[in-house]
């Protein structure tokens, strides 16, 4: 069943002016309420850390390269974001890709651009309005375009979204047999990353308005999370990184501990204590940032963003 959302639809203004938390989500979630569909599939970096009551992320499926990615107009082919003509134009609607690379690259210039994936890139290639153009490389990777990809963007330049790459699968909680059925579908080092960004993001009290980034890894059992909250301009940010083991076994958890949700996720084959591991360093780590003064970097940021 295809379906239009909201963020779908209105596609002159910029995400994080439309002030609706649940841009890409609430028509899906519209129709799993009504019995209409029995699961939807989204984007995990669209759904907010904090789902209606009665719904649940029954799976988190392996997660697609997480990075960001540059697409250079024809003209600049072969170029990469440092080398392209002072006062070149850069197109982006997220805050949190604009701060970044605003402080990385303050030669250039960064202007809205809305549409899917297809609009965006004929916005590029057909008009001159823009030099580049910032996507996720997950969506490009996905639609088959992936050699339109002209830089991806490290880490060091630019941390990406919270579940960045990612797809989720919500379906009703209380709906066990839907439930079981897609939790085959779970990558337990997705799920696990992707519980720490999203506690990391509830704790700051994040979302579309404010620019807070993360870029997570799992190695050899310990969880290695780095976040950052930054101001529109880039000019003032907070960034650090904790790290946690999640090296449980898995145990046969049959009980009432079954449906135990860890920031809207349900996971029944990822070892609990490792998710709740996973949870914790994400609230630690946005302790940690708004003790050394993220909440005002981010009140101001959505100040200024509410006035654009």
């Amino acid at each position: 069943v295809a379906m239009s959302t909201t963020g779908d639809k209105i596609l002159d203004t910029a995400l994080s002016k439309i002030g609706e938390k649940s841009l890409f989500t609430k028509e899906l979630e519209n129709a799993l309420e009504r019995n209409e569909v029995d699961l939807v599939v989204h984007s995990l970096k669209d759904l907010p850390t904090s789902l209606p009551p009665g719904f649940t992320i029954g799976a988190v499926c392996k997660r697609e390269n997480p990075l960001d990615a540059v697409v250079f107009h024809p003209k600049n082919c072969g170029k990469t974001l440092s080398l392209l003509p002072e006062k070149s134009v850069i197109g982006t609607s997220s805050l949190r890709r604009a701060a970044q690379l605003k402080k990385k690259f303050p030669q250039l210039e960064f202007r809205d651009i809305r549409g899917n994936l297809n609009t965006r890139l004929k916005k590029l290639d057909e008009k001159e309005d823009f030099s580049a153009i910032i996507l996720a490389a997950a969506g490009l990777k996905r639609m088959g375009w992936e050699n339109r990809i002209g830089q991806l963007l490290s880490p060091e330049d630019c941390l990406y979204a919270v579940g960045q790459g990612a797809l989720a699968v919500e379906v009703r909680a209380k709906d066990q047999e839907i439930l079981n059925m897609v939790s085959a579908l779970h990558d337990a080092d997705t799920v696990l990353c992707c519980i720490a960004e999203r506690a990391f993001m509830k704790r700051l009290e994040g979302g579309c308005s404010v620019p807070v980034a993360v870029n997570t890894i799992l190695k050899d059992g310990q969880l290695y999370l780095t976040g950052a909250v930054y101001s529109l301009d880039g000019s003032d940010s907070l960034r650090e990184t904790m790290q946690t083991s999640v090296n449980y076994p898995q145990q046969n958890e049959d009980g009432p501990n079954d449906d135990v949700q860890h920031v809207g996720i349900t996971a029944k084959n990822v070892p609990g204590p490792a998710q709740e591991a996973a949870e914790n360093l994400g609230v630690e780590l946005a302790s940690l940032l708004l003790s050394k003064g993220a909440k005002h970097i981010l009140s101001v940021a959505r100040q200024l963003n509410d006035a654009r």
